[in-house]
């Protein structure tokens, strides 16, 4: 394998899940693991700090969401942008991109508020690259909130029980072939050695 070859197209990874499941940890072991094996790899996140993202942010810090539909236009925006701005330019160098939430996100959150999952989906994807593999760290609700309040930052308005269960329930429903679910609740080693081998398997490192 030649991850640096001017011919070779990177893999866009996502990592996916309700607030508290470990998405960024997993991401920086499995971003160690690519780099001994000489893969170029970047990470990012989305919501990005762009302003589009940001404006979302700073909403749901403050405790007041915007409105469904600006959330949404806000978050279209923002993936567009870092799509053309971040994303392919990374993948058409050969780079890996990891991503900490990518329009699985928006489908679960936004749908969990009563967007419609599907056209959420159908939004983004005439636009936005599908990833090469995406997986949804899976854990209990109550672990979920246990590390969010272990934190000590505050919840934002998003990260309410109710709701996180709402998008526990749309990522449980998605049914993509690059998706697998991750069983996340034991140890950060035990979840990582289950997402190198789907890595492994699926995309061949």
């Amino acid at each position: 394998m030649e991850p640096d070859s001017p011919h070779l197209r990177g893999r866009l990874v996502v990592f996916e899940g309700i607030d508290g499941t470990g998405k960024s940890t997993q991401i920086q072991l499995l971003a160690q693991y690519l780099r001994a094996r000489g893969i170029e790899v970047v990470t990012d996140f989305e919501p990005t700090r762009g302003k589009w993202g940001m404006k979302v942010r700073q909403a749901a810090i403050s405790g007041e969401r915007l409105s469904i539909e600006e959330e949404i236009a806000c978050l279209l925006q923002d993936r567009r942008e870092h799509v053309r701005d971040f994303i392919e330019p990374a993948l058409e160098a050969g780079t890996w991109v990891l991503l900490d939430r990518y329009y699985l996100s928006m489908m679960a959150y936004q749908g969990a508020s009563g967007a419609n999952v599907e056209e959420i989906r159908q939004w983004n994807e005439e636009f936005a690259t599908v990833p090469d593999v995406a997986f949804w760290l899976d854990i209990p609700l109550e672990m979920a909130m246990q590390r969010m309040n272990a934190r000590g930052n505050g919840h934002d308005a998003f990260e309410n029980e109710p709701f996180l269960q709402a998008c526990a329930d749309v990522y449980s429903a998605m049914e993509m072939p690059w998706l697998h679910r991750i069983e996340a609740d034991g140890s950060v080693n035990e979840t990582q050695a289950r997402v190198r081998d789907i890595v492994r398997q699926e995309l061949g490192v």
